[in-house]
């Protein structure tokens, strides 16, 4: 199977940028941790766009990024940063070897 790569932008409330940044910072550790399948989990601040986030994740597989997706850290990370998201989206990438 090929990996699987994600570049996500996550658009933050006005001004709460900084307080997403560090239920964020935790998924990502848990899941590095925890989930077999996620390579790598980069997250990205643009210098331009305050309000704005991006991601840069690896996983093993489609698999492997829908066990991510689906798994407990998600359901973590949404509850603690419910009302603080506005919205997000994201890009599937083939990953070139």
């Amino acid at each position: 199977m090929n990996k699987l790569a994600m570049v996500a932008t996550i658009k933050i409330a006005p001004g709460r940028r900084e307080e997403y940044l560090k239920p964020l910072q935790a998924h990502a550790k848990r899941c590095l941790a925890n989930e077999p399948g996620t390579l790598q989990f980069e997250i990205l601040v643009p210098n331009e766009e305050p309000d704005t986030l991006m991601l840069y994740e690896v996983y093993a597989s489609s698999d492997a990024f829908q066990a991510h997706w689906n798994g407990e850290s998600m359901k973590q990370v949404r509850h603690d940063t419910e009302g603080i998201q506005a919205s997000l989206s994201g890009v599937r990438c083939d990953l070139v070897e």
